[in-house]
């Protein structure tokens, strides 16, 4: 049982369990070979500017270097003396650490001497020197005073391909292996040291620091694809944007423009902040969509990771965290699932329309609960992928709304087959297509009838009259689809078209008058192909009719037909039925809806069943106007027979046989009809326009039964003529040589 309710909702939704797994597999090898990388990356930086700015840390100081200074000394690089009077000033103040992030190892006169001095007498100064890159143009080493008493740090920076800084070292490797300090974490350890904080190896991959837990960066990590993780390097958590620390010039320390204790027990950072330093650093806040920002001195940037070491390990404020691979790719396939399942879920409600609307505004709603929630994620400090989720939900969604649209157009094609396109569009793409009922509206219905196929089906295999008939409503139903006429029917060799549902046009009646004169003209090639197969030719009669009837859906909520119910139908299949092979017939109504450019060969009265007063039914015989379509009758030429042929005949009464048996005798023939004569010439001749049995009585031999309708033609001595409908092979053949021999 448990098993059988498994599979019923595997295949209810297998498109889901199927495109969500390999859209997955597809954007994680997208992913993998960089092509999300760089959207992964600037989702980051606008999360990072989005997000509230933490409060400065004020435990931290920078005195920048800025061009007022430099015009203030007179000059770009500074002597050793103006140095060694700013730390002077500086440790005055008794700070923490004091940090000087300029480059001091060669002297610079005036006053080398004295920073030499002032380097070896302070021992909570930390000095830089550059340690990445290759040794002769790259490689800067320390001041000597520094490096001799271990009080120097690599402030090397690692920048991604994009220019942009969002790592940190806390060690630099170097090539012969060795770990050196970066500027950052020697300046932060320096002064954790003040609160008896010290680093502390968990293992290869982790270090302990007071409340903090750091780890190392991997290649993979976040939004980064195969990176570089040489070192020990830990993603950035920026406090904010450029000028977010504290920041007074050199000329304001130089002349007291600060109070006397504002460096106390704080880690002061010097460093150049001018645009002519050319010390400047792109960050995630350094630009938007829409606008570029400022950049950040790089003197900023150590004081941000300074920053995140101290409050780390003392305030317990958290490192930007990651997922591991296999939950990231669980949550790619998550979101990839989401946007299946939803996509999915809406294919079958209502119609195509109405799921689209609403198939948007889901995907609109769940791509922002994706983004919001991988944003609150990021206020908590977890990097959580974005791009590649968002890309898995839309992907999803695009291959199971391609996957709808190609089953949609299949069903399209299969119904097609069925119904037109017109209804198969009402059905699929209207929210009202597929309910029951209808309205009443005024249509024109056409139907066409194949006369005495039914007779002439029983003498042949069903396979032959399955072929006869598919051939003969393919030629008919490319002819009815021209003329946009709505095929609501097949019912054997007889057709049912209708002209104004579901969509009324103000030209149906003439269209419908259109579509059956080609109709009559494409029995043409149809005949070609019978005598081709050694086959009787089809005739066939058409009759039309115009009026209000109610069209719609009918059936059950399990089985619906789209069609039509009235009286009006019932009296276009009688018109229909007073048709000889070849003949179109319309009603009054369907003459006044076309107008005067309908070609008219006669008119009949006649008193249909079901109908009170007698209705006019007109012959037509062609169409002006744009159609200029014409039916070509050929002239029947009566001859008459040397000897009389005795038959029989009885009256068909709508599809039963009459009781009375007749005799007569045929005394003239043409190619499609024929001159009857009664015994008692005059007495009980059938009424026109109905249909009649006959047997030939040849050498003594009832022959097999003939079809045909009475005509309307008067003929001399009370005889009748009639129009055959339906003949055996054996019966035509003879007529047919008979006739011939008769022309001869």
């Amino acid at each position: 049982m448990l098993w059988n309710k498994c599979t019923y909702f595997f295949s209810q939704w297998y498109g889901v369990w199927i495109t969500a797994p390999s859209i997955t597999v597809l954007v994680i090898l997208l992913r993998f070979v960089g092509l999300v990388q760089f959207w992964e990356w600037r989702t980051y930086d606008a999360y990072m500017r989005m997000r509230p700015l933490e409060n400065p840390d004020n435990r931290i100081a920078i005195v920048g270097i800025n061009e007022d200074d430099l015009r203030a000394i007179g000059q770009s690089i500074f002597p050793d003396a103006v140095y060694a009077k700013l730390l002077n000033k500086l440790k005055a103040m008794e700070p923490k650490v004091i940090a000087l992030d300029i480059y001091r190892d060669v002297p610079v006169e005036p006053g080398h001497q004295e920073l030499v001095e002032v380097f070896e007498s302070t021992p909570n100064l930390v000095g830089i020197k550059k340690v990445v890159g290759d040794r002769q143009r790259d490689v800067i080493d320390a001041a000597p005073a520094l490096e001799e008493n271990n009080q120097s740090g690599a402030n090397d920076l690692k920048v991604d391909s994009d220019k942009r800084i969002r790592r940190g070292y806390l060690l630099v490797t170097l090539e012969n292996g060795e770990n050196v300090w970066s500027f950052a974490s020697h300046i932060a350890l320096r002064y954790l040291e003040n609160f008896d904080i010290s680093l502390e190896k968990v293992d290869d991959e982790k270090f302990q620091l007071g409340k903090a837990v750091l780890k190392q960066f991997k290649a993979n990590d976040g939004g980064y694809v195969r990176a570089d993780a040489g070192g020990y390097l830990i993603l950035l958590n920026y406090r904010g944007p450029t000028r977010h620390f504290e920041t007074v010039s050199m000329m304001d320390i130089l002349e007291d423009r600060v109070p006397p204790d504002w460096g106390s027990d704080r880690i002061i950072l010097i460093g150049k902040v001018g645009q002519s330093s050319k010390d400047l650093f792109s960050t995630p806040y350094s630009s938007s969509l829409i606008r570029t920002l400022e950049p950040m001195s790089g003197v900023e940037v150590h004081a941000n990771i300074i920053s995140q070491l101290v409050s780390s390990a003392i305030d317990g404020r958290s490192m930007v965290k990651t997922w591991e691979e296999p939950f990231e790719w669980m949550w790619i396939l998550f979101w990839s699932g989401i946007g299946a399942a939803t996509t999915w879920k809406w294919r079958t409600t209502r119609g195509v329309s109405y799921f689209s609307i609403w198939k948007v505004i889901t995907m609109f709603v769940a791509g922002g609960v994706l983004f919001a929630s991988t944003y609150i994620a990021f206020l908590w400090n977890w990097w959580l992928p974005v791009v590649p989720a968002f890309l898995g939900m839309t992907t999803s969604a695009v291959a199971i709304t391609a996957y709808i649209a190609r089953t949609a157009q299949d069903i399209r094609k299969t119904f097609g087959r069925y119904l037109t396109d017109e209804v198969v569009a009402t059905l699929l793409e209207s929210p009202e297509g597929l309910k029951l009922g209808g309205e009443r509206r005024k249509i024109t219905i056409l139907t066409s009838d194949l006369r005495g196929f039914t007779a002439t089906s029983e003498r042949l295999p069903p396979e032959e009259v399955v072929k006869i008939l598919n051939f003969y409503l393919g030629y008919m139903a490319d002819v009815i689809t021209k003329y946009q006429g709505t095929i609501d029917e097949f019912m054997g060799d007889g057709i049912l078209v209708l002209f104004g549902a579901p969509i009324t046009r103000e030209d149906d009646p003439t269209r419908a008058v259109a579509c059956a004169i080609d109709m009559q003209l494409a029995m043409e090639p149809v005949n070609k192909q019978m005598k081709e197969w050694g086959l009787t030719p089809l005739e066939m009669g058409i009759g039309i009719n115009t009026g209000e009837v109610v069209v719609g859906n009918i059936g059950s909520l399990k089985r619906t037909k789209y069609g039509i119910v009235g009286s009006q139908v019932n009296l276009t299949y009688r018109i229909e039925s007073y048709t000889t092979g070849g003949q179109i017939l319309i009603s009054g109504t369907t003459l006044n809806e076309v107008g005067s450019i309908i070609q008219i060969n006669g008119e009949k009265e006649v008193m249909p069943k079901g109908v009170k007063q007698p209705i006019t039914i007109y012959d037509v015989g062609g169409l002006g106007g744009k159609y200029n379509l014409v039916l070509t009758k050929e002239e029947e030429i009566y001859l008459p027979l040397k000897e009389a042929i005795s038959l029989h005949y009885v009256v068909l009464d709508g599809k039963n046989v009459g009781d009375c048996l007749n005799k007569g005798s045929l005394v003239k023939l043409s190619e499609k009809e024929a001159e009857i004569q009664g015994v008692n010439s005059g007495e009980n001749i059938p009424p026109a326009l109905i249909n009649i049995k006959l047997n030939f009585v040849w050498d003594g031999k009832e022959s097999e039964d003939v079809y045909g309708k009475v005509l309307e033609k008067k003929a001399e001595n009370g005889n009748f003529y009639i129009r055959f409908t339906a003949k055996p092979p054996d019966v035509s053949a003879k007529l047919e040589s008979l006739y011939k021999s008769l022309q001869n």
